[in-house]
């Protein structure tokens, strides 16, 4: 079976497995969630903030980020399959309704923002190549901002150096120090050169997309 066709399939398998846990979920709470958002501002509410694990990169923009897949990122950390000491001590201390509601504040950032159906800029052949050859736009929309799952990631518009680090923590599978254990990215990433992620992650940052960073007040 051609990988894109696989990763395509397997995308499907989980929509419907994500799909029914997400129906299991608690409802999110915006205000109860801006409350509890307390916790986050001092990395993700400061516009440019840098992360240092497991090398110097912008902390990612969350504010208009899909809901589930800051619920699917949270029980990640929270599990150990995403692995950083920050972000695993933080979800540590989460409920399953604390997790709703900070996704649904966040979530609520994008406001009447909606990207437009094509992305704004087209790639390069070269880089063309390499998102057809992960399939790309099959999981997280042709515009990469409306991903066909919602515990998928939007990803028009994220820093450059973020994704790049990002997609390089899905190839240390099995490490209990680093990385980030998902088959269906492991299998996808492992197509590609360190290079070649970069291409593919500095493309995706010049889209225009619903993602950014709301500067919160550190006093609340």
């Amino acid at each position: 079976m051609p990988k894109p066709f696989a990763a395509v399939v397997a995308g499907a398998t989980l929509f419907f497995a994500s799909a029914a846990v997400m129906a299991q979920a608690p409802a999110g709470d915006v205000k109860a969630g801006e409350t509890k958002a307390a916790m986050c501002i001092g990395c993700h509410g400061i516009v440019g903030y840098q992360n240092s694990f497991p090398e110097i990169h912008k902390v990612p923009k969350i504010s208009g980020q899909t809901p589930g897949y800051i619920v699917s990122a949270l029980v990640a950390y929270q599990k150990g399959d995403r692995k950083h000491p920050s972000m695993r001590g933080i979800a540590a201390s989460l409920s399953e309704q604390d997790m709703a509601d900070l996704a649904a504040f966040y979530g609520s950032h994008a406001g009447n923002v909606v990207a437009a159906e094509a992305p704004s800029r087209q790639p390069t052949v070269a880089v063309a190549a390499l998102l057809e050859k992960g399939a790309c736009a099959s999981c997280h929309g042709a515009n990469f901002s409306k991903p066909i799952d919602p515990s998928y990631p939007k990803i028009a518009g994220q820093h450059a150096d973020y994704l790049y680090v990002a997609l390089k923590a899905y190839t240390p599978q099995n490490s209990h120090v680093v990385g980030r254990g998902n088959p269906i990215m492991g299998g996808t990433v492992a197509q590609y050169k360190l290079s070649e992620l970069k291409q593919l992650a500095n493309y995706l940052a010049t889209l225009d997309g619903e993602l950014k960073t709301v500067p919160q007040s550190r006093f609340r």
